[in-house]
């Protein structure tokens, strides 16, 4: 009788037990799938882009397309070189980089190891804010007030420039930057800080020596999507910086660059299924490419800098 009940009592416990397993394969399957999307949905940009890139580059050589110098695909002989775009681009992203990467780097290690508590949740939240901001605000503001300013301090500052617009894109992205590397540093343990304090270093040794260090691997992830977002930033670059390729590195200067020119055509001044219809995917392929460079280089070097220690 005891035996009969015991058995009893263990096949009363399978089912529950199954159902575990059950729900485990099923979290397993759910995010597995959820991998898969991801790569499917990249895997299928890359192939529009490039399956849409091939009737462009049937009719244009890829050597004219990176060498050239002369963007103009509404002229009457029409030339698509790249560089002025790329280099629109990279102006842009680089002076928002120089403002963002240093503001929001000081801003992390603040939050992290400086500022109380309080200060801290009151102050993320509003930091995180600046993100939310709609893009075509900032691009107003970069063109109806960032550049009047900078044309009280530099009188021969054109209306449309790339100064204004990267000004404007590192401020959006300084919340990328602060507060993504806030919370790499804050999940460095405590242990490394307090043997960092038990040999004499002083918090600001310990936060640029110790703390940044072990928190790399995180801080490099923020600076590559600062970069990412900057260098596909749209709508304050053809706001703010006009919409003219010109081949020049001089930030000063009006430019377009890769994004705005899609977003040019995308609103119908070229008529769909002609050559300069279709080069807009050979720009979204270079501006693909371009990136990738970027996460690429920022891979290769975060794992230098983690070798270094």
């Amino acid at each position: 009788m005891m035996a009969n009940r015991q058995r009893t009592g263990d096949l009363a416990a399978l089912p529950p037990i199954r159902i575990n397993n059950f729900r485990e394969r099923m979290i397993v399957a759910l995010l597995f799938s959820a991998g898969v999307f991801s790569i499917v949905i990249t895997f299928g940009i890359v192939y529009i882009l490039v399956s849409e890139s091939l009737p462009f580059f049937g009719e244009v050589s890829i050597v004219d397309f990176l060498t050239d110098t002369m963007w103009t695909p509404l002229f009457a002989r029409p030339r698509y070189g790249i560089l002025p775009l790329v280099c629109g681009t990279l102006v842009t992203s680089f002076i928002a980089l120089a403002l963002a990467v240093p503001v929001g780097t000081v801003i992390a290690v603040w939050l992290s190891e400086y500022a109380p508590d309080a200060w801290r949740e009151t102050i993320k939240p509003i930091l995180e804010l600046l993100s939310a901001v709609p893009t075509v605000v900032y691009g107003y503001f970069a063109l109806l007030f960032v550049t009047p300013v900078l044309q009280a301090v530099l009188p021969t500052l054109p209306a449309f420039n790339m100064l204004g617009p990267g000004i404007v894109m590192g401020i959006m992205i300084i919340p990328y930057v602060g507060s993504l590397s806030e919370d790499a540093m804050r999940a460095v343990p405590m242990i490394l800080r307090e043997g960092s304090y038990a040999l004499g270093a002083s918090r600001l040794g310990t936060s640029l020596r110790v703390v940044y260090p072990a928190a790399l691997s995180g801080i490099a992830a923020a600076y590559i999507l600062a970069i990412s977002r900057a260098v596909g930033e749209t709508m304050i670059v053809a706001i703010a910086a006009g919409q003219q390729p010109e081949l020049t590195l001089n930030p000063m200067d009006p430019a377009a660059t890769i994004t705005a020119y899609i977003v040019q055509v995308s609103l119908g001044d070229l008529p769909h299924g002609s050559i300069g219809y279709q080069s807009i995917f050979a720009a979204g392929l270079t501006l693909f490419v371009v990136t990738l460079a970027f996460n690429i280089l920022g891979a290769i070097l975060r794992g230098q800098f983690r070798q270094a220690y």
